[in-house]
């Protein structure tokens, strides 16, 4: 029993795989799904059982957009309103703009990017809209040769969501990134790989095996404390308008860092052996994360 209508929540040898449940539906996007996601993603950070998360999706999709069978605004938003840029700037969190405005795709990618562990989509059928940017804020995408990716909104004449404005120039670049939601077509496995999007393209039957097999990379051996400020730093420094502020942030990282798992680390190399950290990402340093 998951406790979710739309996922599957699975935890073996500290990797969780958190598969996208909808087959009949292609695993359409829902904003029960979304809601899902966004506790999945949550929980999973909180949990020191869980090193890494692996994304998937159940039958021959990954997940092809939107449920567009729903009725009334298909993207589950509050026409009464009028929203303008001071409430999604001074009312984020009240109710009827959480609910009735916000883009439910960019809550979901926000809480992939605050997540301290390590993601991996594992791309093994078709993920166009919300399917294609809502793997933006995963660190790394691996596709099944079947897969098809597609940015479309251009086809439905609504524009991308998902913060994918803020990830997809920094993964592709940005004329790729124009170029694809300008076209709005379905990219194959290898075009997305030749692009950048995708690190590599799988036979099905060996995309999850190459999944667990980066994930186990990524947390076999590592302070969990370590590898949680390596991401944030990675995703969050990169927009900095100046190095001096990666600096602040590298500072108080690479304090905290030698004064905790860091001591078990350099003990671990001098004696030869694995090191046996013990720091947990629910006791992160107090000045994480920063821009809170």
């Amino acid at each position: 029993m998951t406790g979710y209508e739309t996922l599957d929540y699975a935890v073996r040898d500290r990797i969780l795989t958190l598969t996208l449940d909808r087959p009949d539906q292609l695993n359409a996007f829902t904003v029960t799904m979304a809601d899902e996601l966004v506790a999945a993603f949550d929980r999973a950070g909180a949990d020191d059982d869980v090193a890494a998360v692996v994304v998937t999706g159940r039958g021959r999709a990954f997940c092809a957009g939107m449920d567009l069978s729903v009725g009334g605004n298909v993207f589950g938003l509050d026409e009464a309103q009028q929203p303008t840029l001071r409430d999604m700037q001074d009312r984020l969190d009240d109710p009827a703009i959480h609910d009735g405005v916000r883009d439910t795709g960019g809550r979901v990618a926000l809480a992939i990017y605050r997540c301290p562990k390590p993601v991996i989509g594992a791309i093994n059928g078709a993920a166009v809209g919300i399917g294609a940017t809502m793997t933006l804020p995963m660190d790394i995408r691996l596709a099944s040769e079947k897969a098809r990716i597609g940015f479309v909104f251009g086809r439905l004449g609504i524009v991308p969501e998902a913060c994918s404005s803020w990830f997809l120039p920094r993964i592709v670049g940005i004329s790729r990134a124009l170029e694809w939601v300008y076209s709005a077509e379905i990219l194959t496995a290898a075009e997305a790989c030749e692009g950048g999007l995708v690190r590599s393209v799988h036979p099905e039957d060996e995309l999850l095996g190459a999944a667990y097999d980066l994930a186990r990379r990524f947390t076999a051996n590592r302070s969990p404390v370590a590898t949680a400020l390596a991401r944030q730093m990675m995703w969050r420094n990169s927009a900095q308008p100046h190095p001096l502020e990666a600096h602040r942030v590298d500072s108080l990282a690479m304090f905290y860092t030698s004064t905790g798992d860091g001591k078990e680390g350099v003990r671990a190399f001098l004696d030869k052996r694995d090191p046996e950290f013990t720091g947990s990402t629910t006791q992160m340093p107090p000045f994480y994360p920063w821009e809170d």
